[in-house]
């Protein structure tokens, strides 16, 4: 998936596909909804692109025993897809966006709740730890650096829905395995 997810991203940031796929906010509402997903996809200049994927390695490798093939292809549309869609909703003045922090945003949080849920205390330091990240930018804003490195403005509003959604998609999963379990149980008692 990892690797996949690495052609996809190069091939549309060598392409140039950013005039049909970059998340647009009046093209979205126009009509164009793929551009919630596919704006994640795309970057503003090769090292946003090296940043990215590397993080999304980083945090593939580091929460690898909580995916298989298909569950994280489906976590990483869905984180996609409400990345996009808090962006649309919640931030009205944020007409454009490219980049996949806001989804690694939400993949990291996902992965530190699997890890509170298996007993790993390292998992409540690195929920912490996003969440002091991203409040800390809610308030100071991205590093100066981090913003001339990828020559764009850090939408640091990205990063918080990416949080927001990575706790809810967690707990959307932990409740259905609660509920498998329980009927899992009630089968087997009869």
């Amino acid at each position: 998936m990892a690797l996949l997810v690495s052609v996809l991203c190069s091939i549309f940031y060598f392409a140039d596909f950013a005039s049909t796929l970059a998340y647009q906010r009046y093209f979205i509402l126009d009509g164009q909804w793929w551009r919630l997903i596919t704006g994640n996809l795309l970057h503003t200049n090769f090292w946003h692109l090296l940043m990215n994927l590397a993080g999304f390695w980083v945090i593939v490798a580091l929460h690898e025993q909580y995916y298989r093939m298909t569950g994280l292809a489906l976590l990483f549309t869905c984180l996609c897809l409400l990345q996009g869609l808090g962006l649309l909703g919640f931030y009205p003045e944020l007409i454009g966006y490219v980049g996949l922090s806001g989804m690694l945003h939400g993949l990291f949080t996902y992965g530190a709740v699997f890890d509170i849920r298996q007993g790993y205390k390292s998992g409540y330091l690195l929920l912490l730890g996003v969440i002091v990240k991203v409040a800390y930018e809610q308030y100071f804003g991205a590093s100066a650096e981090v913003t001339e490195l990828i020559n764009a403005r850090v939408a640091t509003e990205a990063h918080l829905v990416g949080l927001v959604c990575g706790i809810a998609c967690a707990v959307i999963i932990l409740a259905y395995l609660v509920i498998l379990k329980k009927d899992s149980s009630r089968a087997n008692s009869h």
